[in-house]
């Protein structure tokens, strides 16, 4: 079986996949339809750069520079790792034929290094420290596409998205906190057609499976352990304490993160209200004191009581996307949402909480109007039956742009799902409120591995 994420099987000639490769390029844009000859990496990428508008002689923006990138890349952890980059990847750096780069998640390359002659070439598409080469401001490339897929891979020439990059093939891996799994960025080797074999993308994987282990055997930099707990998109919290993985029971995880949200401290009356509510009686205290007796033979000294606290700061997935929706990084924000918190929680604190980070971040990508955050809500299981999003996706798109065709057929299946008149037709807002897609968690529990109720019971529950 052929690597899909390799760009060319062994024997394969370059100069003849350039051109196959170029025809089925010019094909896609004018047609909007993809060759069976390319790869459905490249392929799938290629349609997320035209729905992000990416055209063909663009220039990378340039997010960073000078002092602020000096300072960004500094307190990086990826920083840490760039002597293990250099020791690994130096001799092909200097060797006047290929760059090193090292980009975060948000793809914005952090170093780019290499022979002075090459790195002047790559200067003039804007391949420098400081610009975003993610796909939505870049297309299709290594870097990039190793972000949006979590995953190493190749990209050859006339796979790349914008023209301006195709006489170039890079290989790229993304790395990985060991200790929190948080993606952290990617290191990337480009250069010309003969980085296309195999052992490119081999030693990239080597390589940032090399600086991932040199991270997690760093030892805390403070004597604070490094503590971390991961809600969205599970029903058991995943609590990590240097390293050590705890999986907590449901009601251990509602403790936590309730507490981990309130780092003031809760009263034993708050926390009860927050995880019972009005279904809390006489006996609720007792039963609380009981599960903070057993989750702190779990966590030890980490938990803390008058007021009930968490005695270290402990970071979780469900901030950073809060923080991230707050500042308007909208993009960052959807990345790092990967569900709802702890989706089967009935505890009001937590059911406020969920509700409060989903429609805020349903509300950024319907405001922010790009294709990539709505086509990207609109495949998730909470936003698959959302019918306004995908009616504000087929709007963005313009009436002959490749990728229009699902979600026209899907505005289709959703109007006819709810009862509603028309088609494709209608691109714009509605004003049913039958057929406005609410997040509400209010009746009730959501179904496993979403954040919203069945779409035909909702439906049945607002007629």
């Amino acid at each position: 079986m052929v690597n899909p994420w390799l760009a060319m099987a062994s024997g394969t000639d370059p100069a003849e996949r350039t051109r196959d490769v170029r025809r089925a390029h010019e094909a896609f844009l004018t047609e909007g339809a993809v060759s069976p000859a390319v790869r459905p990496v490249v392929a799938e990428s290629w349609r997320r750069s035209a729905d992000a508008r990416v055209t063909q002689e663009c220039k990378a923006p340039i997010d960073l520079a000078d002092d602020a990138l000096d300072t960004y890349r500094a307190d990086h952890p990826l920083a840490r790792v760039m002597p293990l980059f250099r020791e690994l990847l130096g001799t092909i750096a200097h060797d006047g034929a290929h760059l090193l780069a090292v980009c975060d998640e948000q793809g914005r390359l952090l170093w780019v290094e290499g022979h002075a002659g090459v790195r002047n070439r790559a200067e003039e598409m804007n391949f420098v420290a400081g610009a975003r080469w993610d796909e939505r401001h870049a297309g299709t490339n290594a870097p990039g596409t190793a972000l949006t897929v979590d995953h190493a891979v190749q990209i050859f020439a006339t796979e790349h998205f914008n023209r301006s990059v195709q006489p170039w093939t890079c290989a790229a891996a993304p790395l990985h906190d060991p200790h929190t799994g948080r993606l952290l960025g990617a290191v990337d080797i480009t250069g010309g057609d003969h980085l296309a074999a195999p052992h490119s993308l081999a030693l990239v994987q080597a390589t940032a499976r090399a600086a991932e282990a040199q991270l997690g055997a760093e030892l805390p930099r403070t004597r604070t352990p490094r503590i971390s707990l991961t809600v969205l998109g599970r029903d058991e919290a995943l609590l990590v304490v240097d390293g050590r993985r705890l999986r907590l029971g449901r009601r251990h995880s509602e403790i936590m993160v309730l507490l981990a949200s309130h780092p003031e401290g809760l009263s034993g009356d708050r926390l009860t209200l927050e995880l019972y509510g009005p279904r809390a009686d006489d006996r609720s205290p007792v039963t609380l004191r009981a599960e903070l007796s057993r989750l702190r033979r779990l966590v030890g000294p980490l938990l803390g009581s008058r007021p009930y606290r968490l005695c270290t700061p402990v970071r979780t997935d469900l901030a950073d996307a809060a923080e991230a929706l707050a500042s308007g990084d909208a993009y960052t924000a959807l990345r790092a949402y990967t569900g709802p918190l702890l989706p089967l929680s009935e505890a009001p604190g937590v059911c406020r909480m969920r509700r409060v980070l989903e429609d805020g971040l349903r509300r950024a990508v319907l405001s922010h109007g790009d294709p990539e955050l709505l086509r990207h809500w609109g495949q998730t299981p909470w936003g698959e039956d959302d019918l306004e999003v995908a009616e504000a996706l087929l709007t963005t798109l313009p009436a002959h742009a490749p990728g229009r065709v699902a979600p026209a057929a899907r505005v289709r299946r959703l109007r006819e799902l709810y009862g509603l008149p028309g088609g494709a037709h209608h691109q714009g807002g509605h004003e049913d409120g039958a057929a406005r897609h609410h997040s509400g968690h209010e009746h009730g529990a959501p179904r496993q591995g979403g954040g919203h109720r069945d779409a035909t019971s909702a439906q049945r529950g607002r007629a």
